[in-house]
């Protein structure tokens, strides 16, 4: 039981210590897929958008491992539709659909030593967010000091990207930790944040018009 307690206690230190949600590049292994049969694949939703006044940038998504392409997948689970599974090993994200089947996303997920498991649920969410970094990651990064109080304001080059949604726990508390968008592409398929989950840009757009945020809106993250 200590070393249970002890385990939950550091998840929650590190939690505590990285809602900046921002990215320290390194390498990683290719993820391993599931055995999903694959309905319908958006390959081509990757385009230039024009969102709120910016302009998104299309994705070279060729040069994106197809399997993190958004696509409809058989998807079998217990959880009801609109729920978010988050299955960090593999990197996906899935929005669950009626009917056996799901939304899947690919996704950049934590770094070694920033990974956070458990159920929580979306408490508000936000179009072209301010970014405001934690104090502990400006001692690790004195060069986003300056966003601690007032924040980096939305734009193409924001660690959010074009949205956020906030997951908090079943007590009300913020979790710290984001389903956000990100302008680097080439980080989905890996663990490269510092904890948050994070999607292309143009997939964040589209699993944020699914979400109404409050308690019905689940997430699960698995490890």
């Amino acid at each position: 039981m200590r070393f249970r307690n002890a385990f939950l206690l550091g998840g929650l230190v590190a939690s505590l210590a990285l809602a900046g949600c921002s990215t320290t590049p390194i390498g990683s292994s290719a993820p391993i897929g599931e055995r999903v049969a694959t309905n319908q694949i958006f390959s081509d939703s990757y385009g230039p958008v024009e969102d709120h006044g910016y302009a998104l940038p299309a994705i070279p998504i060729q040069r994106v491992n197809s399997r993190f392409h958004r696509q409809i997948v058989d998807y079998a689970t217990q959880e009801p539709p609109g729920t978010i599974v988050v299955n960090t090993p593999n990197r996906f994200l899935y929005y669950v659909l009626p009917g056996g089947k799901a939304v899947r996303y690919g996704i950049g997920v934590g770094k070694q030593g920033f990974a956070w498991q458990g159920r929580a649920y979306i408490a508000w969410k936000q179009e072209w967010p301010t970014w405001h970094p934690p104090k502990e990651m400006a001692v690790r990064r004195p060069d986003v000091a300056q966003y601690v109080e007032d924040g980096m304001g939305p734009g193409l080059r924001n660690p959010l990207g074009a949205r956020a949604m906030y997951l908090f726990n079943d007590e009300g508390k913020d979790t710290l930790f984001r389903l956000h968008g990100t302008p680097e592409w080439a980080s989905i398929g890996t663990a490269a944040s510092s904890g948050c989950i994070r999607l292309m840009n143009q997939d964040i757009i589209d699993l944020y018009s699914r979400v109404r945020p409050g308690k019905s809106a689940r997430v699960i993250v698995q490890q």
